[in-house]
């Protein structure tokens, strides 16, 4: 640019000396041969001066615009905080301003647009749903934790990558496959036999666009819901055949009595007696489903108080001893060695007692005749703790995660013999919950069982303020809060 101004103005100024000396020329012809020395100086001299003048124009006028390019540059760099500073004329700065204007306006864009993509990235780094998206070549761009976390992959070190060699799930990449190949969006579930096993629901939605332009991946983890779902249909599977059992044995009863058995005082009597234990276990039955139906609905209204533990205990096993005798179980209390023996537990006292006897009569129920049950308790700082201990026929260790489910049986026909609803363990589970306690078991099959219970210690003197209150108290029904 430069160079070629400076040309310019040398060209002109040649031009102009040369019409000056073809017009003397052509007047004086004599007079311009008598001083053409003259002339050729003043012509070496126009020109020097004519080229620095040439020089600095150029130079002024060109500054301006290197600035102007500098800064262009700069700007197209990333640099949005440039400003180009312009001397020149008044055309060259307002261009100037307007290429600083422009640079502000970009920066403030590029701010709010990575403003905006940070904002994205949180919320779908933090979605429960797993999220990819990949892009015309099916490489991906962008995976947030919870997919990396469902399909066991670096969320960094999968970018860039081609989806395929990624994912190692052959029924996901299948599902995909549709999905990137149907006309809308595509959903479909997967079940993943793991490990660990998974349910998956897949939606597939390509970008807007011709040809393949890419496509976002969701994955929702069903896994519980559909646990729930299965539970809910064993649950109303089993409470349909535990109604159906005794009903089935009344109808049959009353049935038999209608055909002429009441004329027997022996059948009739025995029939008479059939129907009023399967009706007891209807009673009993729906009980403990109305009080589960009340702990998990939150209907449940705890009064938590300091009651003496080993005042509980006592009671319930006096209330359990005439059936140990039957069996000639022995039934033994054990307080802590190294601390009081008066501690008070800070609980709800129906809740409390529906817990123990729920344990006792398990331990009495599948304890065979002259086995030995334990209840034993200790203290800690902050919790109060007792163990239900058996020498019963114990529970097998692929067992042991499921008996606090509900109308869950080891052994379907050992428990039905022995009577009970199917929800005592689970009632205790929820009620323990309930009072911000832990429960858990431990057994070994043709040893015995343990059931251990923590709950929450009473302060000493909120214990000592009810100790004389408890024992009076009228003791409920059982299986009954």
């Amino acid at each position: 640019m430069f160079q070629r101004l400076f040309l310019t103005y040398l060209l002109l100024v040649g031009a102009v000396v040369g019409l000056v000396g073809a017009a003397l020329y052509q007047r004086a012809e004599d007079l311009f041969y008598e001083s053409v020395h003259e002339v050729a100086a003043v012509v070496v001299v126009v020109f020097i001066v004519a080229g620095v003048a040439a020089y600095v124009l150029a130079r002024r006028f060109t500054r301006p615009l290197h600035a102007l390019t500098e800064g262009a540059r700069r700007i197209a760099a990333g640099d949005f905080d440039y400003q180009i500073r312009s001397q020149g004329a008044r055309e060259l700065a307002a261009l100037a301003d307007a290429f600083n204007a422009m640079s502000r306006r970009l920066a403030e864009t590029f701010d709010l647009l990575e403003h905006d993509r940070e904002q994205l990235r949180a919320i779908l780094s933090g979605m429960v749903e797993g999220v990819i998206a990949i892009d015309e070549h099916r490489r991906i761009v962008f995976a947030n934790d919870r997919a990396g976390e469902l399909l066991g992959f670096n969320v960094k070190a999968v970018v860039h990558q081609a989806l395929d060699e990624m994912l190692l799930q052959p029924g996901l990449l299948e599902i995909i496959h549709k999905g990137l190949s149907a006309n809308g969006p595509y959903r479909q579930e997967l079940e993943w036999k793991g490990p660990p096993p998974r349910n998956l629901g897949v939606y597939v939605s390509r970008f807007p666009g011709h040809g393949m332009p890419g496509a976002v991946i969701v994955l929702h983890d069903t896994t519980e819901l559909r646990q729930a779902e299965r539970l809910r249909q064993d649950f109303v599977a089993n409470v349909s055949h535990e109604l159906k059992t005794p009903l089935a044995v009344i109808k049959s009863s009353v049935e038999t009595l209608v055909d002429g058995a009441a004329e027997e005082p022996e059948s009739r009597q025995l029939f008479l007696q059939q129907i009023v234990r399967e009706a007891d276990r209807l009673e009993e039955l729906i009980k403990d489903l109305l009080t589960l139906a009340r702990i998990e609905g939150g209907h449940l209204r705890l009064e938590p108080q300091a009651i003496p533990l080993d005042r509980a205990i006592s009671e319930c096993l006096e209330r359990h001893h005439p059936r140990a005798e039957n069996k000639t179980l022995t039934l033994v209390e054990k307080p802590p060695k190294d601390g009081p023996a008066d501690v008070a537990v800070w609980a709800d006292a129906d809740a409390l007692q529906q817990i123990l006897d729920n344990l006792v009569d398990n331990a009495i129920k599948y304890t065979p005749n002259g086995g030995r049950i334990t209840v034993r308790w200790s203290v800690a700082e902050e919790t109060v703790s007792f163990e239900v201990e058996d020498t019963g026929v114990g529970i097998p260790a692929a067992d042991l995660p499921r008996v606090f489910e509900r109308f869950y049986r080891v052994d379907k026909a050992r428990s039905r013999a022995v009577g009970g609803t199917g929800l005592g363990l689970a009632i205790v589970k929820h009620l323990v919950q309930a009072m911000k306690g832990q429960v858990r078991v431990s057994s070994s099959v043709g040893k015995g069982t343990t059931f251990r219970v923590t709950l929450p210690r009473a302060h000493p003197l909120a214990a000592q303020a009810v100790s004389g209150t408890v024992a009076n108290e009228r003791p409920p029904e059982p299986s009954v809060v």
